[in-house]
């Protein structure tokens, strides 16, 4: 049975994310290879493939922190990696990033005072108990960060990404060594926020997880093997499900680059 995923909804703003010609090379490798893609506002955008085919350097390259990118890459509104994004996007790595000698609010507090020194103490606490209600960790809010399971761990990363209410949330495999019970509520979680109006990017490699994004944008090897919705894909390909349409796509590249080789070693 497929996953309800709701309508969209109706983007008035131009794309989240905007890219041309996007290429990565690092040392001798070429890790991203000429990719266009869109990543809409209001919408949960699902990056999937196998691991090592380049998820991660394109969410780095989208927040700004991938070195040695060339083409066009434009996040909203602005080239990524733009001083006045970094309020904007909030970020979650594979790795938690919090400090395990502090508490999961103190974790918070400190965050929320970097992101925004300027404001109000009673806001910033405000912002806190809203996120921690958010990932369902209020009744953890006391303990230390280092005494969490490795899920409370990334959900308290998830939490600091959604301090300031970010407009694009770009989160790197979040929902890996989750149980279902967790996965199935932080997916809710994420259709909630897309339907406050955030954008999210989510990198998985899990391909049922493609079935709960609003579209998706499947990779191999550094490159884009389609970009559209699900139902959209299985429609294409003459399948049943994300996995197989994938799985189609992948035969049907493999195919066409054995047809070049060929034509390359017949010259």
């Amino acid at each position: 049975m497929m996953n309800y995923v709701p309508d969209p909804p109706h983007p008035t703003a131009p794309d989240a994310v905007h890219a041309d010609d996007l290429t990565v090379v690092r040392g001798p490798r070429t890790v991203l290879h000429h990719l266009r893609f869109t990543v809409p506002r209001g919408q949960i955008t699902g990056l999937l493939g196998p691991s090592g085919c380049g998820k991660s350097t394109l969410m780095r390259s989208v927040v700004g922190t991938q070195a040695k990118v060339t083409g066009t890459l434009d996040v909203l509104g602005r080239p990524a990696g733009h001083p006045t994004l970094r309020s904007r996007i909030g970020y979650v790595t594979q790795a938690p990033s919090v400090y395990d000698d502090l508490t999961v609010r103190q974790n918070l507090d400190y965050f929320a005072a970097i992101l925004d020194p300027g404001r109000a103490s009673a806001e910033r606490r405000h912002d806190v108990a809203r996120v921690l209600t958010d990932v369902d960790l209020t009744s953890h809010a006391d303990a230390l960060a280092g005494n969490l399971s490795g899920g409370q761990r990334g959900r308290v990363s998830l939490a600091v990404a959604l301090l300031g209410t970010p407009e694009l949330l770009v989160l790197d495999e979040p929902t890996v060594g989750l149980d279902p019970v967790l996965r199935r509520d932080l997916w809710n979680l994420f259709h909630d926020l897309a339907a406050r109006g955030a954008t999210l990017l989510v990198s998985s490699h899990v391909m049922d997880e493609a079935e709960r994004c609003h579209r998706l944008l499947l990779m191999r090897e550094g490159r884009i093997l389609a970009d559209d919705t699900p139902a959209a894909l299985r429609t294409r390909t003459g399948t049943d499900t994300v996995e197989a349409a994938f799985l189609r796509l992948v035969d049907q590249a493999n195919e066409a680059d054995a047809v070049d080789r060929t034509k390359e070693t017949t010259r």
